[in-house]
């Protein structure tokens, strides 16, 4: 006679991406086993292999009953697993270890990953919707034009982090030229050139930089920025009111909302999800997925300096690494 095969519970579920841009993760699988062992809960925890594999491991859990999966690395981990999730009765946790964190500071999850997880032992759940750009999911931010390419250039970059990610923001826009937008936006449609255009589920890139400082994670709706063409002069006042949620009040910027979008460009190209660039066609189109995912979040809300924050991040740039803009722009 046939042994009958017992399947093992499975409670939690942490998927860690060793490779992830910040921070040592030696300590983290034992404190996720102190938290599991104070609930009661079993666990497993597993290591990403490559590109895609979180996602494979995290459908894995959800066929294997998991009630929760811990996401352990940066936004383009945390995609992969929150994707495998959409409208499943499994909740996300996440122990932010990226260089921008964009998701996890939206929804006010601690970066210190002890802090992290002491917020999971609440058991705080939200509904937080997604978004899907020709078919691909994202959670915080889509975007085409300029964010799209410094997006590409970063992630080529063998060393992550704000500072990375300011030198090729400036190296960016010596070359880059605008580009002409078709945008069909419900029962309307509008031509704009822009310097980039940016769908936001949430309100912020990551590293506390608002694009769409309005934008509500859980209303149905996207904010859709749209930036003008501008010059040196205008970054100044365009970086303070990023790091200051204050961009909507750029004469530069307009601002719109709708729950479905088609973008339609003279060229194939680039764009981000979640801040990981892939190469698209001319044609876009974006919409919302409502309540599509369970996340972990505190109960209560502090909010960061993001002044101080962007200002410190700037100053350390400018002083430590004695960045001459003259050497970018001839291509040094």
């Amino acid at each position: 006679m046939a042994k009958k095969t017992v399947k093992k519970k499975l409670d939690i579920q942490a998927i860690i991406n060793p490779i992830s841009g910040r921070g040592s993760k030696r300590k983290i699988p034992k404190m996720i086993e102190e938290l599991a062992l104070e609930k009661g809960y079993s666990l497993r925890v597993s290591f990403t292999e490559g590109p895609g594999h979180a996602g494979v491991l995290a459908k894995q859990a959800i066929g294997q009953g998991a009630k929760f999966i811990i996401a352990v690395g940066g936004d383009g981990t945390v995609n992969e697993v929150a994707t495998a999730m959409i409208h499943s009765d499994v909740v996300l946790g996440i122990i932010p270890k990226g260089s921008g964190n964009g998701l996890a500071r939206e929804l006010h999850i601690p970066i210190d990953d002890k802090r992290a997880i002491e917020m999971m032992r609440q058991e705080h759940v939200i509904t937080i919707d997604g978004c899907k750009a020709n078919g691909r999911i994202f959670f915080t931010t889509c975007g085409v034009g300029f964010d799209a390419a410094v997006s590409y250039q970063f992630a080529r970059e063998k060393r992550r982090g704000s500072l990375t990610y300011v030198k090729n923001t400036i190296k960016e826009y010596l070359s880059y030229k605008p580009e002409v937008y078709e945008l069909y936006i419900e029962n309307r449609s509008m031509k704009e050139t822009a310097f980039l255009v940016a769908c936001a589920n949430a309100s912020q890139y990551g590293n506390n930089a608002y694009i769409a400082p309005h934008a509500n994670i859980q209303d149905g709706k996207m904010d859709i920025t749209i930036l003008s063409s501008f010059t040196p002069l205008d970054i100044p006042p365009l970086a303070f009111q990023l790091f200051t949620k204050q961009i909507d009040k750029n004469s530069k910027i307009k601002v719109l909302q709708a729950s479905q979008l088609t973008i339609v460009r003279q060229k194939p190209g680039m764009m981000h999800l979640d801040g990981e660039p892939v190469m698209s066609g001319n044609r876009i189109d974006v919409s919302v997925i409502p309540k599509a995912l369970k996340v972990l979040t505190p109960e209560t809300v502090s909010s960061a300096n993001d002044v101080r924050y962007f200002f410190s991040q700037v100053t350390d740039f400018l002083d430590k690494k004695r960045f001459d803009i003259r050497n970018l722009s001839s291509g040094s």
